[in-house]
């Protein structure tokens, strides 16, 4: 398919407009999508840097549009009722919102429904909203898109699963390869009573999904309310600290554990513990059936949970590819300075400044460095005695891409030794916890520096001056610009001091 520079302005999609019409473009203006699933209808509004899309506003309703169609053909009546009253609301939102018109897209239970256009017809006359009913490869093929949204090297296979399909799709080094679709969703498999009849189903569908598919990929990436639920008891049952969905992590022994744990609990309580909703639950038993013989079937080394996936992937399908090649947390960051911070640009000033402290670390290593220094000052708002608090939440919890939950933790821990010289508080040790002595050791260096240097300068023409390590004299040295020595104060050379202590050095001003 032509990528967006190729298409001609009448062939926007579901939006009718270019979105992302200037590559260099950092800012979105605010756009709404509505997913029209078999099982929840979700209005989602972008805003934020444009190559990391932020949720302005996010709901969603469970209408179970799906619920009965394999038996009926039919689309559930009380969830079109449900589905109308929902699509109304995020009508009258998006005007409350003065945005341009919502771009909707429906999926299996609309496209298989013999009702299914009669409803597209009903939406249209009682809201003005045009549904935009895609088939099941379109809808594999856009939620690979959100993959790429957050992972732009992402390599693997993405599995999204809804109420009433399932989709695979190949995805390497962010190109999209085969694309495939099965009806394997929750409410579809309902209909089979017979468990072993029904395991059978699953077990055969998926074996022949991966026979053309070929090759076995090492990761596997899962899109879907259901697998998010799943993942969630996932942590339940490890007594996972860190509650980020996006970029959760687990193993095909995990799946296995998780999968047994659940059969064995009170659907109430571990609801309840996993904040997973009694209409959800009562569709995992199917969902776990479909994950258990999809990690048996395919063999990753690897599980990846995607919070981003076809609502995001609709976004991702019109970004210019000089705008997709960029990177989608600096940008995060960069938007986040730029908005928040006291001295929009110094963090990049900063960055360049205690650079050479990290000169041999990995490039993934760096660009963590780099956030934190893009972040270092846009939590200043919070009350000093706990702004080292806030700063931690902040990264931990944002709404980010193309960041693991080791990189969340690295920058919070940074981000409090940037404003606290003990570092991590105690409420924050069971997260802190998930990195490596090493990992520690260089986020507190990092946190350290960035201590300092924030001291030397309020001004972006000014220099800091230069950091340099000489290990053979065991020196931290800093050689001040001719402003930044009027700057080397008591509380700087403290800091200083602090921050050659961290690397085992004795600090040296010249």
């Amino acid at each position: 398919m032509d990528g967006p520079a190729e298409r001609s302005e009448e062939n926007w999609g579901p939006f009718g407009r270019p979105l992302f019409d200037d590559p260099k473009m950092s800012w979105l203006k605010r756009v709404g999508v509505v997913d029209v699933g078999s099982n929840s209808i979700r209005l989602v509004i972008f805003d934020g840097a444009a190559r990391s899309p932020a949720y302005f506003y996010n709901e969603k309703i469970m209408a179970g549009l799906g619920a009965g169609l394999p038996e009926t053909g039919r689309l559930n009546p009380e969830g079109r009722e449900r589905a109308l009253a929902a699509l109304t609301r995020f009508q009258l939102l998006a005007e409350d919102f003065r945005m341009p018109p919502l771009a909707a897209v429906a999926t299996a239970a609309v496209r298989n429904a013999k009702d299914g256009n009669d409803f597209c017809q009903e939406v249209l006359e009682k809201t003005g909203m045009r549904l935009w009913v895609i088939d099941g490869k379109e809808e594999a093929r856009l939620s690979a898109q959100g993959i790429l949204l957050g992972w732009p090297a992402a390599t693997g296979l993405m599995c999204d699963i809804g109420g009433s399909s399932m989709e695979l799709a190949d995805v390497s080094q962010g190109d999209i390869g085969s694309c495939l679709t099965s009806p394997l969703g929750p409410l579809q498999l309902q209909g089979i009573e017979s468990k072993k009849e029904r395991r059978a189903h699953i077990a055969s569908t998926i074996r022949d999904m991966a026979k053309k598919l070929g090759k076995r990929r090492a990761r596997l990436y899962l899109v879907g309310g259901s697998w998010r639920a799943l993942a969630r008891i996932d942590m339940v049952r490890r007594s996972y600290p860190l509650h980020v969905l996006h970029e959760y992590r687990m193993t095909p022994d995990d799946i296995r554990k998780t999968l047994t744990f659940f059969e064995d609990q009170d659907p109430a309580e571990i609801g309840a513990a996993s904040s997973t909703s009694s209409s959800r639950m009562a569709l995992l038993p199917m969902a776990a059936e479909v994950l258990g013989e999809l990690v048996d079937a395919l063999r990753p080394r690897e599980i990846a949970i995607s919070s981003y996936g076809l609502r995001e992937g609709m976004l991702y399908q019109q970004m210019p590819m000089a705008l997709r090649q960029r990177d989608p947390l600096i940008e995060a960051c960069l938007f986040a300075e730029a908005k928040d911070s006291r001295h929009p640009g110094f963090g990049q000033v900063l960055y360049r400044f205690l650079e050479p402290l990290f000169g041999d670390v990995p490039a993934e290593r760096l660009r963590l460095i780099q956030a934190a220094c893009l972040l270092h000052d846009v939590t200043w708002r919070a009350h000093p005695d706990y702004r080292h608090e806030a700063c931690f939440d902040y990264i931990t919890r944002a709404s980010l891409g193309g960041l693991t939950h080791l990189g969340r933790v690295f920058i919070g821990t940074a981000l409090m030794f940037r404003y606290k010289n003990k570092g991590p508080s105690q409420r924050f040790t069971d997260m802190v916890a998930l990195m490596s002595d090493a990992d520690r050791n260089q986020a507190e260096v990092l946190g350290k520096a960035m201590r300092f240097g924030a001291m030397l300068t309020a001004d972006l023409d000014q220099g800091l001056g230069t950091l340099s390590v000489d290990e053979k004299a065991g020196l931290l040295q800093v050689a001040l610009s001719e402003r930044s020595h009027g700057l080397f104060g008591e509380v700087a050379q403290a800091r200083f001091k602090s921050l050659a202590g961290s690397l085992g050095l004795e600090p040296s001003a010249i």
